[in-house]
């Protein structure tokens, strides 16, 4: 309750100041009272949802989700504008008290408020308040389709051309928009790819919240079929179970659900694709994660039944992986692919300029392809989204990798 409180105290404290800024920069009363209820509606239903609304899990739920969304929205508009209100405040108090000590009164008495620097302050804290309502209402579905031709000097001949679909952090409990994700889908059959990859993290909790999505990933097709991996969120370690026997089952069944569309789910385990008269060795970790994340991922298992020559290619949820782990492994793998970061759902890519997210502050490879040691990994940005219920500038992201023979010359 107590923490409660201080939230309430320090959200009014900087929604008041940041209306002095809108009363300086407007003279309409219809604005201040707008801004009031708006204030007000987002404090309140971030407090309901997160204190009367019941959902199962860590993780949180739709509804708490766009709470959290609206909060996070208006809090970096009041936070950028009192910035300026702050340094225009120092600036006022230091001329007034310059006018009591060595002016003509002795009165102290602050400057108005500039309506020029009030009206700038609110333009500038609009411009990220617009961009995270924007990525709650068209970000999130603002679906990309990323291509990259790889070159390997020992890739068998065969596999020249040889074409793979990545989707990755697909977490089916946040979505809400059944005609969005059909379109993704379509898309990525659009692709006609050889192969289908899904690297993990099908739902936020729980099982169940993939069943009404799942006549819709089952149309996902690709020739040589659709392999797939366990994220963190599948095990549901983020759901208080009763016992651990509904836990089990709760991944048994998503296990089912990933079979029923036709994903043939790869347990530390591997597989061949078969082209022509070559191969290459597909793998398949269960979630391996730096930290406190779930380590179950165990390479020596996942390769026991394939050559250490094999052109492989390794299916790893967790980027981390890959560089505590996979790098360092006797077995070279030529490919990895991996999600997990989401790129943070927020940043500014500008391709062959900059890519820029607060993920880069955690993980070291966070998107896109990197090489190391003479080994790739892509990273996918994430096909869904969780928590903020939104995605700016990094936005969700289905790739497609080509496999290139590296010429000779």
């Amino acid at each position: 309750m107590l923490r409660w409180i201080v939230f309430i105290v320090i959200y009014i404290t900087l929604g008041i100041y940041t209306l002095q800024a809108i009363k300086a920069s407007t003279r309409y009363p219809w604005v201040y009272y707008a801004y009031m209820a708006l204030s007000l509606f987002v404090l309140g239903n971030f407090i309901y949802q997160f204190t009367m609304g019941d959902a199962p899990g860590r993780v949180l739920s739709v509804p708490k989700s766009y709470a959290f969304g609206l909060l996070l929205a208006i809090l970096t508009f009041m936070l950028i504008t009192i910035v300026f209100l702050f340094s225009e405040d120092i600036f006022r108090f230091l001329t007034a008290s310059y006018h009591k000590i060595f002016g003509g009164t002795k009165e102290f008495s602050l400057p108005a408020r500039r309506r020029f620097l009030s009206t700038l302050a609110m333009g500038i804290a609009a411009l990220p308040f617009s961009a995270l309502l924007y990525g709650m209402i068209k970000g999130k579905y603002n679906f990309k389709v990323l291509k990259y031709n790889l070159e390997f000097d020992d890739l068998p001949n065969s596999f020249d051309g040889y074409q793979i679909t990545q989707i990755s952090d697909v977490h089916s409990g946040s979505f809400d928009n059944r005609e969005k994700i059909e379109y993704a889908i379509n898309l990525i059959n659009k692709q006609k790819s050889d192969v289908l990859l899904f690297t993990g993290d099908m739902v936020n909790n729980m099982a169940e919240e993939m069943l009404p999505w799942k006549d819709l990933f089952s149309t996902l097709n690709a020739k040589d079929g659709k392999f797939s991996v366990l994220g963190n969120h599948d095990y549901g370690d983020y759901v208080s179970w009763e016992t651990e026997e509904a836990k089990s089952n709760n991944l048994t069944d998503l296990k089912n659900i990933q079979k029923d569309m036709g994903f043939d789910l790869l347990l530390n385990d591997s597989r061949y694709l078969q082209k022509g008269g070559d191969r290459i060795a597909l793998i398949g970790v269960e979630n391996w994660g730096r930290g406190g994340f779930k380590k179950a991922g165990d390479l020596k298992k996942a390769v026991s039944n394939i050559n250490k020559d094999d052109f492989k290619i390794l299916m790893s949820h967790d980027p981390s992986h890959w560089e505590d782990q996979v790098l360092k492994d006797d077995y070279h793998y030529h490919l990895t692919l991996s999600g997990h970061t989401h790129g943070m759902q927020f940043g500014i890519e500008i391709p062959g300029w900059i890519k820029w997210s607060p993920a880069k502050w955690r993980y070291k490879y966070w998107a896109g392809v990197y090489e190391e040691m003479g080994q790739m990994i892509n990273v996918n940005r994430g096909f869904g989204f969780l928590g903020y219920p939104g995605r700016v500038g990094i936005w969700p992201e289905i790739t497609v990798i080509t496999l290139k023979k590296r010429s000779l010359t």
